[in-house]
């Protein structure tokens, strides 16, 4: 056999080989998708991903945090498939942003559950957070500094919270600011006098949720809108999503999705 002889046999034997790897895998490819943005909505994402990966083991998709304002970011660049936010957005944020809408997440007034106080007005509220109410005993809770915890600047729950009850005041400067919800949670559990805002989705026992205006949050208050501070959980594209993209965004919105987003506390809006 001469030379050319073998190396044709050779291609031959490279291209039985490939076939035979794409017929044992059912011909299914799955390219690499990227999810990135809001710390509240990441732990929702990574369960939607480890339950979507069950019926779609070759799904392969990253899930990581930084913050709405990274996720809308980096949806509008195209640096990542999907973003992730917890605030609402417009044409401002980019004109060919998608809005994929999960439900709605509440936000929640957490503090120490040695404290006493369990209602608070929206009105008391701006009052703590901006420092004009400065000890728990003006509120009906016991003799105590109040120590106010935030969110950094590009958090979609802080957004949320300026908008609905800080209006036209500032939160105080020497609030301790936190980077995910379940840091401020974490810094509520450990200390008596403080107060945080943490996504519903991620409550635990740890803290202690009030009652804000006299209504709790809960599935049916967040679904009908009396509970007042909520807002929405996003996944944005940049344009319509097409190809695996596309399929795993079906698949979060389907009815297997919506299940899993029920399990983790997301609440679809009162029709």
């Amino acid at each position: 056999m001469n030379t050319k002889s073998k190396y044709i046999i050779g291609i031959i034997v490279i291209i039985v080989l490939i076939a035979g790897a794409v017929l044992a895998t059912g011909g299914a490819s799955s390219s690499h998708i990227d999810v990135v943005g809001s710390t509240s909505v990441q732990p929702v994402a990574e369960k939607l991903v480890e339950v979507y990966k069950e019926s779609h083991p070759d799904a392969d998709i990253t899930v990581q945090g930084g913050g709405s304002s990274v996720g809308i970011k980096n949806a509008n660049d195209g640096t990542a498939d999907i973003g992730m936010s917890s605030k609402d957005v417009d044409q401002k944020d980019g004109p060919n942003l998608v809005k994929h809408e999960l439900g709605q997440d509440g936000i929640v007034m957490a503090v120490n559950p040695s404290n006493p106080v369990s209602d608070l007005t929206t009105e008391q509220l701006q009052g703590i957070f901006a420092g004009e109410i400065t000890n728990w005993n003006e509120v009906g809770g016991s003799d105590g500094e109040i120590n106010v915890v935030t969110r950094e600047d590009g958090s979609g729950t802080l957004d949320a919270f300026e908008s609905i009850v800080m209006g036209d005041k500032e939160i105080k400067s020497d609030a301790v600011v936190q980077s995910s919800t379940e840091a401020v949670k974490q810094s509520v559990a450990q200390d008596p006098n403080a107060i945080g805002f943490v996504s519903y989705a991620h409550m635990s026992d740890d803290v202690k949720s009030l009652t804000v205006n006299g209504v709790a949050p809960s599935d049916a208050t967040i679904a009908d809108g009396t509970y007042e501070l909520q807002r929405p959980f996003l996944f944005l594209t940049n344009g319509e999503p097409t190809g695996d993209v596309k399929e795993f965004i079906d698949w979060v919105l389907s009815d297997e999705g919506s299940k899993v987003l029920a399990e983790e506390k997301i609440v679809k809006s009162a029709s």
